[in-house]
């Protein structure tokens, strides 16, 4: 687990809620990480028009959000190497690397941005993940 950068950061109420976030998924923490979540809150992971997301309109609500974790995040072993952090006003945007290992032994990896947005409590609003399905790189072990 290599969240260190966030970690020694400043604190910051989106660093915080995305330290959290990457803490509970690589943990498989699902009730940690939807308790994280605004309850109108929206996963685009990645942006846009994806086989993840095949309309691009994100996924929306606790009931979507919800799923994507059931569907997505929890499929396999995820572990962020993150480089990169930087807070202003109530977002955070986060530039590292994510690598995930499947049931059956594939293990992918990419790099990403991660931006969180955050309410007066804390809580995420919005998740937006700047990745790309082409630049994947995939290995089986």
């Amino acid at each position: 687990m290599s969240i260190k950068v966030l970690e020694e950061a400043r604190s910051h109420p989106a660093r915080d809620a995305a330290i959290k976030s990457i803490t509970c998924v690589q943990n498989q923490d699902r009730e940690g990480w939807l308790s994280l979540w605004h309850p109108e809150g929206v996963v685009e992971d990645p942006v846009g028009v994806s086989p993840l997301d095949p309309e691009g309109n994100g996924h929306r609500g606790m009931e979507a959000i919800t799923a994507f974790y059931d569907n997505v995040i929890s499929q396999g072993a995820v572990r962020f190497h993150i480089r990169e952090t930087f807070a202003c006003g109530n977002e955070c945007a986060n530039v590292g690397t994510i690598t995930t290992r499947g049931a059956d032994g594939t293990v992918s990896r990419c790099e990403l941005v991660m931006v969180y947005r955050v309410d007066e409590e804390g809580k995420v609003l919005s998740l937006r993940a700047f990745w790309e399905f082409d630049n994947l790189v995939a290995d089986i072990f």
